[in-house]
């Protein structure tokens, strides 16, 4: 899924995106406002995190907007350390929560799966098909009592497919919800990582449709 990043500082925002990248993550990255105000209008995203001091726009500012433009998507703010003004704004602006920096990884990465688990109702925790199980807060997939051991990406991509059981999803879908804007992307990598997920789940798992795109089995089988 795609998230959206908002962070001027440059080498923390890289360390963070290629972080949450390798989780399988398409990670969108802007460093001020304006840039932030742009990525969220051209694409929906399942969460963003926000930094508040922005060149340009500060956080507080472009999560108001997105707010008063009836925007809904999470939003992590990253606030200053033991800043608690900071972060009475962060919620009274329309914030679902904060983050005080410097922050542990680990932290930002639960805070971030919470919020899109509450911001997405409708979508499942675990997500089953046949003996096959993923685990979504977990991070796990599993057929039958076997584990099975998936990149971020892989994890990312069964997902995104096991949440349209019997429904064709094209190349272009896929790489449009997967990968990230700056990534050179091609309809050959999405083929790379079928095939990787065939091997590990079974050739019958993920079904093509040939001219259209992927399926996966409603069976399971």
């Amino acid at each position: 899924m795609r998230i959206l990043l908002v962070e001027d500082e440059r080498r923390l925002a890289e360390a963070l995106r290629a972080g949450l990248s390798a989780e399988g993550y398409a990670v969108d990255v802007a460093h001020n406002g304006r840039d932030a105000l742009w990525h969220a209008s051209e694409h929906p995203y399942a969460a963003i995190i926000l930094d508040i001091m922005l060149p340009g726009l500060n956080g507080y500012r472009v999560c108001r907007r997105l707010r008063d433009q009836g925007d809904s998507t999470p939003i992590l703010m990253l606030t200053a350390k033991d800043g608690e003004d900071d972060e009475i704004e962060a919620l009274d602006t329309g914030a679902d929560d904060f983050l005080p920096k410097p922050f542990s990884y680990g932290v930002l990465l639960s805070r971030l799966r919470a919020l899109i688990r509450r911001g997405g109702a409708t979508r499942p925790g675990v997500l089953r098909l046949g003996d096959l199980e993923l685990d979504q807060a977990g991070r796990t997939c599993r057929r039958g009592t076997a584990d099975i051991a998936l990149t971020g990406k892989e994890f990312a991509l069964l997902a995104y497919l096991m949440q349209r059981p019997g429904q064709v999803v094209t190349k272009a879908e896929l790489l449009d919800n997967l990968w990230d804007f700056a990534a050179s992307a091609t309809a050959n990598l999405v083929e790379v990582h079928v095939s990787a997920l065939r091997r590990k789940l079974g050739t019958e798992t993920i079904r093509t449709v040939r001219g259209a795109g992927y399926l996966v089995a409603t069976s399971g089988a």
